[in-house]
Parts: structure tokens; sequence; C-alpha cells
């Protein structure tokens, strides 16, 4: 018997219809799957009956994966495709396996021996380079960065550094609710020539990507960032 293949489902970044962001490719196959692995399975259903899906939801079979989820657990998600069966990996954070912890699932599946088919959808880090006006030749994706102000200070002033000597894009991202003391800590750091990105609730109607030098944002009113996903980029 051969392995099904773990399709990566992308989903919308926020309230959007899915047709306006996903390709006809991708949606196609979403509706037709019946086996989900899902961040999260409520959101995950939703984004199944925006489709719509072909089958009834309450026939839809989710297993959750999240950044909880022990590494003992991953094989027994791997189940279904080892049986045969197709699977769709859907993520939170638009597509599937990039700063998501779909990515331990895709390498053990790679591990296997099982097809792995990333679809086509919007990736935030990707859509906020593109904007942004800043390297998209060189460029690296940092995640998460410390919460503690002095260690997100430092690491902040390490990165242009970088940026500086390599010409390097930085990326990184923030929870939504505190994308205000990271901007604020990121005029802090910088110097006054240092390019920044703040590239927010893309995809939406409210999406706004904006890139200033250090000295001209200081000058600015702050954009309103509370609780909205935002992505941040700099180069020196």
């Amino acid at each position: 018997m051969n392995n099904g293949t773990l399709y990566l489902i992308p989903v919308p970044l926020g309230q959007t219809p899915p047709d306006l962001t996903l390709p006809h490719a991708a949606l196609v196959c979403a509706k037709q799957l019946k086996h989900f692995v899902a961040e999260n399975a409520k959101s995950a259903r939703a984004f199944l009956k925006a489709l719509p899906s072909e089958t009834p939801i309450q026939q839809i079979e989710i297993h959750e994966l999240s950044e909880h989820t022990p590494s003992s657990a991953l094989p027994g998600l791997l189940a279904p495709l080892l049986a045969g069966i197709d699977v769709g990996l859907i993520s939170e954070a638009g597509c599937p396996a990039v700063a998501d912890p779909g990515a331990n699932l895709v390498a053990l599946a790679q591990a296997r021996g099982i097809r792995v088919a990333p679809l086509v959808g919007p990736s935030a880090i990707l859509l906020a380079l593109m904007g942004s006006g800043l390297s998209g030749q060189n460029f690296a994706f940092h995640g998460y960065l410390p919460v503690k102000e002095e260690e997100r200070l430092k690491k902040l002033r390490d990165l242009e550094k970088d940026s500086r000597q390599e010409r390097r894009a930085q990326i990184f991202i923030e929870t939504p609710y505190r994308n205000r003391q990271m901007l604020e800590t990121l005029l802090k750091a910088c110097a006054p020539g240092t390019r920044i990105c703040v590239a927010t609730n893309l995809t939406l109607e409210s999406e706004s990507i904006a890139t200033h030098t250090c000295e001209e944002w200081r000058r600015r009113p702050q954009p309103e960032l509370d609780r909205r996903p935002t992505v941040f980029l700099l180069q020196a």
C-alpha cells in the first residue's frame, strides 16, 4: 500500500474569505480532504466551513498539533498517511511549518518517506518583505525576540550590526499585544538612518505597510498596532 500525501494547506491571515487570498488549486485540495492536523481545531473547522468542505464538518477528522504537543505524539499523527490516506496540515500562521509547530510533523514525514506537498498561500513574512523595499536578496527571519526589554534591546542592536555588515534585511515578529513595546524598543535601539518597516494586518482591508528611517519614525505619530498581527523588519 502506498503512503498518503501530507498536504500543507495555507489559510487566510485574518477574517478574509478564502477565495480572496488562496489559489484555486489550494481550495480544491482543501475541500476534498477528510483528515487534518491543525494547530487549533476550532479555527480549522471555521476555515473548512468557509470553503466550504465537500464533507460535512462533523465527519471530518481533525487532530491538534500545537507547541505543547510532545514529540512522542507525532508518530500517531502520521498513522492515516501510512495507511494510504491523504492528510492536510493547517496552521494558525497562514503557511504551515513556517514559524509554526507543523514543521516537526513535516520533518518526521520526510524521515518516513511520506510525500509532502506544500500549497501556495499567503505568508506574512514574505508579504512583509515584498512590500518593505528592503533586501529581498539577503534576509533572515528570527521569529520572536526576547521579551525582557534589555535583552530585546541588545538583540536588536546585534541584528542591526549584522544587517550593516552583511547588507541583510532582518525580519521578526511579536505577540500582537506587545507590538507597541517592540516598536518603542526598535526606535531606541537603532541608528537614525536604519530603515524600519512595520507591516500590519496583511491581506486585510486595514493592511498597512510603512517603511521609514528610524529618525523619521521618531518624528511621526505612532501607528495603531495593539493586538494587530504585525511583522517588523530593519535594514541598516
